[in-house]
Protein backbone atom coordinates (compact mmCIF):
# COMPACT_ATOMS: atom_id res chain seq x y z
CA UNK A 1 0.00 0.00 0.00
CA UNK A 2 1.27 3.46 -0.92
CA UNK A 3 2.14 5.61 2.06
CA UNK A 4 0.86 9.18 2.41
CA UNK A 5 2.56 12.22 3.91
CA UNK A 6 1.48 15.80 4.49
CA UNK A 7 4.34 18.29 4.28
CA UNK A 8 3.52 21.73 5.65
CA UNK A 9 5.39 24.48 3.86
CA UNK A 10 6.05 21.89 1.18
CA UNK A 11 6.19 24.18 -1.83
CA UNK A 12 9.75 25.49 -1.40
CA UNK A 13 13.10 24.92 0.28
CA UNK A 14 13.47 21.99 2.67
CA UNK A 15 9.80 21.10 2.24
CA UNK A 16 10.18 20.78 -1.53
CA UNK A 17 13.34 18.69 -1.23
CA UNK A 18 11.56 16.40 1.23
CA UNK A 19 8.56 16.08 -1.08
CA UNK A 20 10.80 15.20 -4.03
CA UNK A 21 12.64 12.53 -1.99
CA UNK A 22 9.43 10.92 -0.75
CA UNK A 23 8.01 11.02 -4.27
CA UNK A 24 11.06 9.10 -5.47
CA UNK A 25 10.25 6.51 -2.81
CA UNK A 26 6.71 6.15 -4.14
CA UNK A 27 4.82 8.14 -1.51
CA UNK A 28 1.67 10.16 -2.05
CA UNK A 29 2.49 13.71 -0.96
CA UNK A 30 0.26 16.54 0.21
CA UNK A 31 2.14 19.75 -0.58
CA UNK A 32 0.87 22.46 1.76
CA UNK A 33 1.35 26.10 0.82
CA UNK A 34 -0.07 29.39 2.03
CA UNK A 35 -0.16 31.72 -0.99
CA UNK A 36 2.20 30.62 -3.76
CA UNK A 37 0.16 28.11 -5.78
CA UNK A 38 2.68 28.21 -8.65
CA UNK A 39 5.48 27.05 -6.35
CA UNK A 40 3.26 24.29 -4.95
CA UNK A 41 2.40 23.14 -8.47
CA UNK A 42 6.11 23.03 -9.35
CA UNK A 43 6.70 20.82 -6.32
CA UNK A 44 3.78 18.57 -7.30
CA UNK A 45 5.29 18.20 -10.78
CA UNK A 46 8.69 17.31 -9.29
CA UNK A 47 7.12 14.68 -7.02
CA UNK A 48 5.27 13.15 -9.96
CA UNK A 49 8.39 13.15 -12.14
CA UNK A 50 10.19 11.36 -9.30
CA UNK A 51 7.54 8.63 -9.28
CA UNK A 52 5.10 9.65 -6.56
CA UNK A 53 1.64 11.19 -6.49
CA UNK A 54 1.05 14.69 -5.16
CA UNK A 55 -1.60 17.25 -4.40
CA UNK A 56 -1.25 20.98 -3.62
CA UNK A 57 -3.15 21.85 -0.43
CA UNK A 58 -3.68 25.50 0.50
CA UNK A 59 -3.83 26.47 4.15
CA UNK A 60 -2.32 28.66 6.84
CA UNK A 61 -0.95 26.46 9.62
CA UNK A 62 -1.75 29.21 12.14
CA UNK A 63 -5.47 28.92 11.30
CA UNK A 64 -7.20 25.98 13.00
CA UNK A 65 -9.93 25.65 10.37
CA UNK A 66 -7.31 25.61 7.60
CA UNK A 67 -5.31 22.92 9.40
CA UNK A 68 -8.32 20.65 9.87
CA UNK A 69 -9.30 21.16 6.23
CA UNK A 70 -5.76 20.28 5.06
CA UNK A 71 -5.81 16.99 6.93
CA UNK A 72 -9.34 16.22 5.73
CA UNK A 73 -8.31 16.91 2.14
CA UNK A 74 -5.30 14.60 2.16
CA UNK A 75 -7.32 11.78 3.72
CA UNK A 76 -10.17 12.26 1.24
CA UNK A 77 -7.72 12.18 -1.67
CA UNK A 78 -5.22 9.49 -0.65
CA UNK A 79 -6.88 7.60 2.20
CA UNK A 80 -5.20 7.37 5.56
CA UNK A 81 -2.34 9.59 6.68
CA UNK A 82 0.96 7.84 7.47
CA UNK A 83 3.24 10.78 8.18
CA UNK A 84 3.43 14.50 8.86
CA UNK A 85 6.48 16.60 8.10
CA UNK A 86 5.83 19.65 10.28
CA UNK A 87 7.98 22.00 8.22
CA UNK A 88 6.13 25.32 7.73
CA UNK A 89 8.03 28.22 9.25
CA UNK A 90 8.75 31.88 8.72
CA UNK A 91 11.36 34.46 9.69
CA UNK A 92 11.24 38.24 9.54
CA UNK A 93 13.97 40.81 8.84
CA UNK A 94 17.02 40.59 11.09
CA UNK A 95 16.89 42.89 14.12
CA UNK A 96 17.34 42.95 17.86
CA UNK A 97 14.45 41.96 20.10
CA UNK A 98 14.26 45.55 21.42
CA UNK A 99 13.17 46.66 17.94
CA UNK A 100 10.53 43.97 17.29
CA UNK A 101 6.88 45.00 17.40
CA UNK A 102 4.02 42.88 18.68
CA UNK A 103 2.66 42.17 15.19
CA UNK A 104 5.94 40.55 14.17
CA UNK A 105 6.23 38.52 17.37
CA UNK A 106 2.63 37.38 17.13
CA UNK A 107 2.99 36.19 13.52
CA UNK A 108 6.31 34.40 14.18
CA UNK A 109 4.89 32.52 17.16
CA UNK A 110 1.51 31.85 15.53
CA UNK A 111 3.09 30.18 12.51
CA UNK A 112 6.19 28.58 14.03
CA UNK A 113 4.76 27.41 17.37
CA UNK A 114 0.95 27.38 17.27
CA UNK A 115 0.98 26.11 13.68
CA UNK A 116 3.36 23.28 14.54
CA UNK A 117 1.23 22.32 17.54
CA UNK A 118 -2.03 22.41 15.57
CA UNK A 119 -0.60 20.21 12.83
CA UNK A 120 0.92 17.77 15.32
CA UNK A 121 -2.42 17.64 17.15
CA UNK A 122 -4.33 16.78 13.97
CA UNK A 123 -1.77 14.13 13.04
CA UNK A 124 -2.03 12.63 16.54
CA UNK A 125 -5.82 12.56 16.34
CA UNK A 126 -5.74 10.72 13.05
CA UNK A 127 -2.74 8.38 13.43
CA UNK A 128 -2.79 7.33 17.12
CA UNK A 129 -3.72 3.69 17.50
CA UNK A 130 -5.83 4.42 20.59
CA UNK A 131 -7.99 6.74 18.44
CA UNK A 132 -8.54 4.27 15.62
CA UNK A 133 -5.47 5.18 13.56
CA UNK A 134 -2.86 2.82 12.16
CA UNK A 135 0.13 4.61 13.69
CA UNK A 136 2.59 6.78 11.82
CA UNK A 137 5.39 9.29 12.00
CA UNK A 138 5.70 12.99 12.81
CA UNK A 139 8.91 14.76 11.85
CA UNK A 140 9.18 18.29 13.21
CA UNK A 141 11.57 20.62 11.40
CA UNK A 142 13.36 22.65 14.05
CA UNK A 143 16.50 24.72 13.51
CA UNK A 144 20.05 25.08 14.77
CA UNK A 145 18.78 28.52 15.85
CA UNK A 146 17.08 26.79 18.79
CA UNK A 147 20.53 26.06 20.23
CA UNK A 148 22.34 29.16 19.01
CA UNK A 149 19.69 31.78 19.87
CA UNK A 150 20.18 33.88 16.71
CA UNK A 151 21.29 37.06 18.55
CA UNK A 152 20.88 40.33 16.63
CA UNK A 153 18.95 38.49 13.92
CA UNK A 154 15.80 36.68 15.07
CA UNK A 155 15.70 35.54 18.66
CA UNK A 156 11.93 35.23 18.16
CA UNK A 157 12.39 32.53 15.51
CA UNK A 158 15.04 30.80 17.63
CA UNK A 159 12.70 30.75 20.63
CA UNK A 160 9.89 29.38 18.49
CA UNK A 161 12.12 26.53 17.32
CA UNK A 162 13.06 25.88 20.95
CA UNK A 163 9.36 25.33 21.58
CA UNK A 164 9.27 22.87 18.66
CA UNK A 165 12.16 20.93 20.24
CA UNK A 166 10.30 20.72 23.55
CA UNK A 167 7.07 19.65 21.84
CA UNK A 168 9.03 16.91 20.05
CA UNK A 169 10.36 15.51 23.33
CA UNK A 170 6.94 15.49 24.95
CA UNK A 171 5.10 14.07 21.96
CA UNK A 172 7.68 11.33 21.43
CA UNK A 173 6.87 10.08 24.94
CA UNK A 174 3.11 10.74 24.64
CA UNK A 175 2.57 9.20 21.20
CA UNK A 176 5.24 6.48 21.08
CA UNK A 177 3.04 4.03 23.03
CA UNK A 178 0.20 4.94 20.65
CA UNK A 179 2.03 3.90 17.50
CA UNK A 180 3.30 7.31 16.42
CA UNK A 181 7.05 7.95 16.27
CA UNK A 182 7.97 11.62 16.76
CA UNK A 183 11.37 13.06 15.85
CA UNK A 184 12.86 16.40 14.89
CA UNK A 185 15.61 17.53 12.58
CA UNK A 186 17.55 20.69 13.34
CA UNK A 187 19.02 22.07 10.06
CA UNK A 188 21.75 24.66 10.07
CA UNK A 189 22.20 27.23 7.29
CA UNK A 190 20.61 25.77 4.18
CA UNK A 191 20.62 27.60 0.84
CA UNK A 192 16.87 28.31 0.65
CA UNK A 193 14.75 31.42 0.20
CA UNK A 194 14.25 31.72 3.96
CA UNK A 195 17.97 32.51 4.39
CA UNK A 196 18.39 34.39 1.11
Amino acid sequence: MTQTVLITGGSRGIGRATARLLGARGWSVGVNYTQNLAAAQETVAEVERAGGRALPIAGDVANEADVIAMFDRIEQTFGRLDALVNNAGIVAPSMQLADMDLARLTRIFNVNVLGAYLCAREAARRMSTDRGGAGGVIVNVSSAAARLGSPNEYVDYAGAKGAVDTMTLGLAKELGPRGVRVNAVRPGLIDTEIHA
